[in-house]
């Protein structure tokens, strides 16, 4: 999977998920803008070891739910990447998690605003520079909480729902200009957010996990750098799950 010459955006790219993708990208020769809402140490973490595996990488601090941040994050760039964004990864993402009786209105909207709505303002950012080009790969990082659901997270669930349905619809949209869409569902997957918990139910959940293991970081990177790549160039719409089998249909 080579990226040399290729410009990548990543939401939410200072830590987890983000950040693996981030140097993924960067070990193939991408230039990589790493997007970031509030931790700038962890985003300047980042971006020295995208540069360490072979990349060139720009930290950009933006809330990507919010339109004026999108454009000028966007805009940032593009004049990165002398006005070309070749793959984009919509990777940021928050949880509020409550049972549903007891979710606030506030819990579901703010999961809703940067897991979906923040997806929506930046693949439209970049869909006209991609048009253009007539070339893009766009990735976005739902969740198997998207696919099967998951007690306690009905705002992440519908979000991360949302996010296929919406991928569904920007590769039809796309596909004519070179553009392809796809997402990636990862199933348990230890970061920085999730390490606690996942410890405290490692009884109940590994025994759902046919691979007997949670996945990592670098597994999920491996899989959007895949789709992220000329190698699949024919793939669109698609939804790849990265669960050691724990999702079958």
């Amino acid at each position: 999977m080579e990226f040399t010459g290729k410009v990548a955006l990543v939401t939410g790219g200072a830590r987890g998920i983000g950040r693996a993708t981030a140097v993924r990208l960067g070990q193939g020769g991408a230039k990589v803008a790493i997007n970031y809402r509030g931790r700038a140490d962890a985003a300047d973490e980042a971006k020295r070891l995208v540069g360490q595996a072979g990349g060139t990488a720009l930290a950009i601090q933006g809330d990507v739910s919010v339109e004026a941040d999108v454009d000028r994050l966007v805009k940032e760039a593009l004049a990165f990447g002398d006005g070309r964004v070749d793959i984009l990864v919509n990777n940021a993402g928050i949880t509020r998690d409550d049972l549903l009786i007891r979710m606030t209105p506030e819990a579901w909207d703010a999961v809703l605003d940067l897991n979906l709505r923040g997806a929506f303002l930046v693949t439209r950012a970049v869909m006209r520079p991609m048009m253009k080009a007539r070339y893009g790969r766009i990735v976005n990082v739902s969740s198997v909480a998207g696919v099967m659901g998951n007690a306690g997270q009905a705002n992440y669930a519908a979000a991360k729902a949302g996010l296929i349905g919406f991928t569904k619809a920007v590769a039809r949209e796309m596909a004519q200009r070179n553009v392809t869409c796809n997402a990636v569902a990862p199933g348990f997957i230890p970061t920085d957010l999730t390490n606690e918990l996942l410890e405290k139910m490692r009884g109940s959940i590994l025994p759902q996990i046919p691979l007997g293991r949670f996945g990592t970081v670098e597994e999920v990177a491996g899989a959007i750098a895949f789709l992220a790549s000329d190698a699949a160039s024919y793939i669109t719409g698609q939804t790849l799950i990265v669960d050691g089998g724990m999702v079958t249909a």
